[in-house]
């Protein structure tokens, strides 16, 4: 008999723990959000709170299937709060040694068949599943961001991830009414892999001088009929996250089209991150986005 997965531990609880939370419990699951302190639990779930809200005022869900969804996301603080989690889900920062440190502190509070799976969207599926005590129970659930707004998730198998564990992480999925696509354990997975160096290509045109902030994202935009341009996104993403997946993609590709941008470099080493800084390539400390160059 397959496992059945009813019960969701999310271990963080920044943007994308909160939209996984948020649409695990839309569709029915009992949720335990977990971070490193209360208030951060208490933040996300306020977070989620004010994201139902806009969906009611949207016309996108009524005011009782808003409370009844925040009535199934608990806080959990501590891993042995997810002691009764079928699937442990982690959203922590884009960071091996962060990630490889949970999961050493995770699985031991667990029970035996929990599967445990991480939103990683580039580090190796197989590498991080020999972090912990059941790599048979292990795979890579990578959501998209914004997690409510994108219907896309991407599904990554490690060399030791059973045919089981994969089973029950696609119905989960097909439960939230997404789409799934089933990547190979290679660098940031389909999405990633062409999505950030066409980032980073964006950020080259601008290091070159070949044309300006606005410049370029008006041409995406208008030229390639994209919805935001290319740094737009990147400020969007993280320009922390653009640059640790380009590592990623460098160091395990060892193919120097991979190259992050040293203007990407220069940037976050200022700590302009993008729009969770309120600067990245575009200013946002005066409400309307002002391009840095």
């Amino acid at each position: 008999m397959s496992f059945e997965i009813r019960k969701i531990g999310v271990v963080g609880a920044g943007q994308m723990g909160c939209g996984i939370a948020q649409v695990s419990a839309a569709a029915g699951f009992e949720v335990l959000l977990n971070d490193i302190s209360a208030e951060r639990i208490e933040a996300g779930i306020a977070r989620i709170g004010a994201n139902l809200g806009r969906q009611v005022d949207r016309g996108g869900m009524t005011d009782g299937e808003r409370e009844a969804t925040l009535a199934r996301i608990k806080p959990a603080l501590g891993f042995s709060a997810l002691a009764n989690a079928d699937l442990a889900m982690e959203a922590a920062s884009e960071n091996e040694e962060v990630k490889r440190a949970i999961f050493n502190d995770l699985c031991a509070h667990l029970k035996p068949e929990a599967i445990v799976a991480t939103n990683t969207s580039s580090i190796s599926i197989t590498r991080l599943g020999s972090a912990t005590d059941r790599p048979g129970r292990f795979i890579g659930i990578h959501f998209m961001n914004p997690v409510p707004r994108m219907q896309l998730v991407e599904l990554i198998r490690g060399i030791a991830t059973e045919d089981d564990t994969f089973a029950a992480a696609k119905v989960f999925i097909e439960k939230l009414h997404k789409t799934v696509t089933v990547s190979e354990d290679f660098p940031a997975f389909i999405v990633n892999r062409i999505l950030l160096p066409m980032i980073n290509e964006a950020i080259y045109t601008l290091y070159e001088g070949v044309g300006s902030v606005d410049a370029i994202d008006t041409a995406m935009r208008l030229g390639a009929n994209h919805p935001m341009g290319p740094l737009q996104l990147a400020d969007f993403i993280g320009l922390d996250t653009c640059l640790s997946v380009m590592q990623v993609l460098h160091e395990g590709l060892a193919d120097s089209k991979y190259r992050p941008c040293p203007l990407l470099v220069k940037y976050v080493e200022a700590g302009w991150l993008g729009r969770k800084t309120q600067r990245g390539f575009y200013d946002y400390r005066s409400g309307a986005p002002i391009p840095t160059r």
